[in-house]
């Protein structure tokens, strides 16, 4: 099996073996402790190996509609609903096709994974290890050209930017749950009394079903978040994002190609209402796992506690829900690594990134010099189609975003309390671009520093210099999010004070550097208060939410008396 052979290569025996004792029986199994390492990325210079393959990949799918199945078990489904996946760059040209599934069809998906679940929880967990293992090799070497190609022409991403999502950050998901699924069931409960008494774990998958529900903007976060439950012994139903279709159905097919059984993970593309109406409904649900907006999560928990009576378990439900991320800038800052940063966090991928920066609050004196060198930096930025090698950003993702991102350029230009200094354009004539929009504003409260755009656009407040701390106050309670958040300064007792003002803000949070750009295994994401619920994805205990853990207690020596020791 390749699988064996992929696992070898990937896992990094230690000094000593751990027994972990599995859901599937008494049977104790063996196996190494691994350690995972991040995945290297290429760089994709002009005259380089990669470049050259990727251009090759492209020409694959650039001028092809892929036509996308439902696919249940080892069964596709195409319904009369008919959706299309446009290049956002270039939306009169179709990347996908594909079919939203009827409720029915979405109620066949949880039957066949409920069947599935059985045999899957009796799999030893270093088994279905070696079936990630072995979609991380794929993804690292043969497939990585195809995950890039799918994810530029579908989701608007430069090569950069493909490169870090597509194959860098999903690697890395897979090999770090591997290590973190191997590390987390190796504790066992004391057995003080091994003659008498053995105590042991056994960590099960939940009973019923998880929901995957996935966002656009990272192929990554799709791969992941269906995958994740499913190698902790879970099923799962996994619903992409309609704007990420083409991607996500590659890392499908790596998946079922890898060795993962039918029905383990079903692809389900569905209306969101319909498809979280039929799961909420369900007595099976164990969880969901979702990213995505606020409302939607929302929606998502209100149907749970409406069903609440219904459930054979309490659902587990994650999410995470974006942010308003913001930097602070101190006087004592570096200026170089405020402009380069600052630019790069909110002007990525036209700043469709959870943890994008949104708002910045700089000293008054600071902020003719800063603003003066983001301005030549913006002017020296290309907007244009993904495939170009010379674009920093494209288009965004869809005519929804485009209205959105619209509206509030639109709005700081009619007000009093917003300027528009650079950018500000938009043009959906052939593709969704918008321009890289800097904003500065005299309110620091208005409602472009509150509310989330997830677009390009990004709105400074030029503070008095010496009160630092009142406007650090303010920007704790500006927003209802707490994802991200940066903090630039080099004096020591500013950096103390700014460091713990923040304290409560961010789940993720940098000092001297960009709001974006977390690592798996190096910075584990997510956030709290609107943000969501801050488990961790690419961290060592995000893994406990799909388990349910048995404690199981064995006696040697039977019972022989009723009679409590203080009645002698």
């Amino acid at each position: 099996m390749r699988s064996v052979r992929y696992l070898q290569k990937f896992l990094r025996p230690s000094l000593r073996c751990q027994q972990v004792r599995c859901a599937s029986s008494a049977t104790n199994y063996d196996y190494n402790t691994y350690i995972a390492a991040n995945e290297p990325m290429y760089n994709y210079g002009p005259d380089s190996k990669e470049r050259k393959q990727l251009e090759e990949v492209l020409d694959k799918y650039r001028n092809k509609t892929e036509d996308i199945p439902i696919v249940i078990g080892d069964e596709e489904f195409r319904t009369k609903d008919v959706r299309y996946h446009v290049m956002p760059f270039d939306h009169q040209k179709k990347a996908a096709k594909f079919y939203y599934a009827t409720p029915e069809i979405i109620q066949k998906a949880i039957d066949n994974s409920l069947k599935a679940r059985k045999q899957w929880a009796k799999t030893p967990i270093e088994k279905r290890a070696e079936i990630f293992m072995t979609a991380a090799e794929m993804i690292s070497k043969e497939k990585r050209m195809d995950l890039l190609a799918t994810t530029m022409i579908g989701q608007a991403k430069n090569i950069w930017q493909a490169e870090i999502d597509a194959a860098a950050e999903l690697v890395d998901f897979l090999k770090f749950n591997c290590q973190f699924a191997r590390d987390m069931t190796s504790y066992q409960p004391l057995s003080p009394e091994i003659d008498t008494v053995q105590n042991s774990a056994v960590y099960r998958g939940c009973e019923g079903f998880w929901a995957a529900i996935t966002p656009f903007n990272f192929t990554a976060i799709g791969g992941h978040l269906c995958s994740a439950p499913a190698l902790m012994g879970n099923v799962c139903l996994w619903k992409p994002s309609d704007t990420a279709m083409l991607s996500n159905y590659t890392v499908y097919k790596i998946y079922r190609e890898a060795g993962l059984p039918p029905g383990i993970i079903n692809f389900v593309p569905a209306d969101g209402p319909v498809f979280g109406d039929v799961i909420t409904k369900s007595p099976n649900l164990a969880g969901v796992n979702f990213t995505g907006s606020v409302r939607t999560f929302k929606t998502i928990w209100k149907s749970v506690a409406q069903n609440l009576d219904s459930y054979i378990s309490y659902p587990k439900l994650i999410g995470e829900c974006g942010g308003k991320n913001f930097h602070f800038i101190h006087k004592s800052a570096d200026v170089t690594s405020v402009v380069v940063g600052t630019i790069r966090s909110a002007f990525e991928y036209g700043g469709q990134k959870c943890s994008a920066c949104s708002r910045m609050y700089i000293p008054q004196s600071m902020w003719p010099e800063v603003k003066r060198k983001m301005l030549d930096i913006l002017s020296q930025i290309k907007l244009g189609s993904a495939l170009d090698n010379t674009v920093f950003l494209s288009a965004v993702i869809d005519d929804k975003a485009f209205k959105r991102i619209k509206s509030y350029i639109d709005y700081a230009k009619d007000s009093p309390n917003l300027t528009v200094i650079a950018g500000g354009q938009c043009d959906d004539s052939q593709g969704y671009f918008v321009e890289p929009t800097l904003i500065e504003t005299t309110d620091p409260q208005d409602r472009i520093m509150q509310e989330e755009i997830f677009g390009p656009v990004l709105t400074v407040f030029p503070y008095p210099d010496d009160e630092y701390m009142k406007y650090a106050e303010l920007a704790t309670k500006t927003s209802p999010y707490a994802l991200t958040g940066a903090v630039f300064a080099k004096e020591p007792k500013a950096r103390e004070e700014l460091v713990d003002a923040f304290q409560d803000v961010a789940g993720n949070f940098y000092i001297n550097d960009k709001s974006t750009g977390s690592v798996v295994g190096q910075q584990p994401f997510g956030g709290d208060r609107l943000s969501g619920t801050n488990d961790k994805a690419g961290g060592p205990y995000y893994l406990t939410r799909f388990v349910s853990m048995q404690c199981v207690k064995e006696s040697k020596v039977p019972l022989e008396t009723w009679m409590l020791p203080s009645m002698k």
